[in-house]
């Protein structure tokens, strides 16, 4: 298998278990060239890609602009808070305009749950869903994904705990899919009030004791409370769900085996987890940061190669 089943990258929910894996192989093959002094290759030469985010991104959107340059290809950069998104431009129109200029695929970050699928069904581009609402953010998974199988040698079998808000969370959701499709044993770990409600009907193991969670897991994935997407208080301050729910390197040494920390970012220091923690020889963050860059470059190379 040399190419991905699907044309576009909207979900882990989409793809298959050998998807995942090709993209780890090809991942594994640019991570390599990204560490040579000269890091680009011609891959996508005669590609153009825009990342049209209709929502705040850094890490990602800056992943995306890396990955593309390292391949070669030519970008179009789109930001909605100074297009005219802004005078009432529907989102069709918006990025129908910019298929006009002959772009060859499209990376979307929206705030809306399934506007990367409405686009699919509308535009011939190739399309990659960067973070949709409380959704899904496939390329996050994947990276985590890859990033648990470069430092533990596999994924299968590993038991991951996936603590925080998972409610207003698309990496958490990304991930179970993700993960159960490899193997790993998952369980989410917050407080009820940030627990989905039918979140057990997915596979995973729930938790409210994130001690319990820690001393399970090989790998705990560290989610940030998403303050603004919750319009309604789901605990008293944030001081209190620290006090509960945030990670410190003390406990993380009193554990009777060494785990993995993974954070998507951006890690709210001191809340979720605490500054020792973040910066121990436990944490993945900055490998996962890394790793990022490949697998995107890994997953667009791949999606031009089915056309």
């Amino acid at each position: 298998m040399t190419k991905l089943s699907q044309r576009h990258l909207l979900g882990i929910k989409n793809i298959t278990r050998q998807d995942i894996d090709l993209i780890f192989e090809t991942a594994a093959n640019f991570k390599e060239v990204i560490n040579r002094p000269i890091k680009k290759v011609p891959s996508l030469r005669d590609v153009t890609i825009a990342n049209a985010f209709f929502e705040n991104s850094t890490r990602t959107r800056l992943s995306f602009e890396l990955a593309e340059k390292r391949l070669s290809a030519d970008t179009l950069n789109f930001s909605a808070s100074t297009s005219s998104v802004k005078k009432g431009e529907t989102l069709l129109d918006t990025i129908n305009n910019i298929l006009a200029m002959k772009v060859d695929m499209v990376v979307m970050r929206h705030a809306s749950p399934g506007a990367p699928h409405f686009l699919a069904r509308h535009i011939k581009a190739n399309i990659v869903n960067a973070g949709d609402g409380t959704h899904e953010h496939p390329t996050q998974a994947l990276l985590d994904g890859f990033s648990i199988h470069e430092r533990l040698g596999e994924v299968g079998g590993k038991k991951v705990a996936i603590i925080g808000d998972i409610l207003h969370s698309r990496v958490a959701l990304s991930n179970i899919f993700a993960l159960k499709k490899l193997g790993a044993e998952v369980m989410v770990c917050g407080p009820p009030t940030l627990l989905p409600r039918h979140i057990a009907s997915l596979g995973v193991t729930v938790e409210t004791d994130v001690k319990k969670a820690l001393a399970w897991c090989d790998v705990a994935n560290v989610l940030r409370i998403q303050l603004e997407r919750q319009q309604i208080k789901y605990f008293p301050s944030l001081r209190e769900y620290t006090l509960y729910y945030g990670i410190t390197k003390k406990m993380l040494d009193t554990l009777k085996k060494p785990i993995l920390l993974m954070h998507p970012g951006p890690i709210n220091r001191g809340v979720e987890l605490s500054s020792d923690a973040a910066d121990s020889p436990h944490s993945l963050i900055l490998d996962q940061v890394e790793n990022g860059v490949a697998v995107r470059m890994a997953v667009l190379y791949l999606l031009a190669g089915a056309n």
